[in-house]
């Protein structure tokens, strides 16, 4: 490796060992595996080449352009302080099968795939689901199917799952995908509306019973599809 290579490498590795412990540690994230695994799951693989200098900052990354649209639309990667609290509270393990909802760049798949037995991601829109797949063949990660579908309505077909995650925010969770959840599976998301969205935390604890928790606030770019009542009940 050219002396420049070595330079840029080791750049990359302090911006990245950076994020952990001055964006993600504060945020509560202290689960050992996870931070392991956000120091070996290359999230710069993950970014657009264009916004690649952006792959470690405290901010929501567009994945398509024109980039004002592709974050008013959702077409972005979320903070990574997120996907960290997200990945460590719903806690996949790895006998686990996960159905993820906005594939993205496919970097959340990435990570709960290091965790989990098999992940299906639902991807809407056609170049993000191409975008995803592309990044995690080139990734080498094996147990992850990128789907194209409104992930809104779940995926009955394959459930029930043991984890869902929400990568972006919803207004309400549908009753339809916490049907898909086993009892003791438990669903992640992003729940409310602008000012005030709380990550939500779902257990199914019987046939037709469900235990809530919301242990954090903060926002996300709406999903596509979802409902939109006028508040958020459970």
């Amino acid at each position: 490796m050219s002396p420049l290579a070595m330079t840029a490498a080791t750049a990359t590795e302090r911006a990245r060992f950076n994020m952990i412990e001055q964006q993600i540690r504060p945020w509560d994230v202290l689960d050992t595996g996870v931070l392991d695994l956000l120091s070996r799951v290359r999230r710069e693989d993950f970014v657009p080449p264009a916004h690649r200098a952006l792959a470690f900052t405290d901010m929501m990354i567009p994945l398509l352009a024109p980039t004002d649209e592709a974050l008013r639309r959702g077409w972005c990667m979320l903070e990574p302080k997120q996907e960290a609290r997200l990945l460590q509270d719903v806690a996949p393990q790895p006998h686990e099968k996960v159905l993820e909802v906005g594939a993205g760049s496919g970097y959340m798949a990435a990570l709960l795939a290091s965790c989990a037995q098999r992940v299906i991601s639902l991807e809407i829109e056609p170049e993000l689901a191409r975008m995803a797949r592309e990044n995690l063949q080139r990734a080498g990660v094996r147990n992850v199917e990128i789907r194209e579908a409104d992930g809104s309505k779940g995926l009955a077909a394959e459930g029930p799952f043991d984890a869902i995650v929400l990568s972006g925010s919803v207004a309400e969770v549908p009753q339809a995908l916490l049907a898909q959840l086993k009892v003791g599976g438990r669903l992640a998301a992003i729940v409310g509306s602008e000012p005030v969205m709380r990550a939500t935390f779902i257990t199914r604890t019987g046939e037709a019973s469900y235990a809530t928790t919301q242990p954090w606030d903060t926002a996300a770019p709406r999903l596509a599809h979802f409902p939109e009542p006028s508040r958020f009940r459970f």
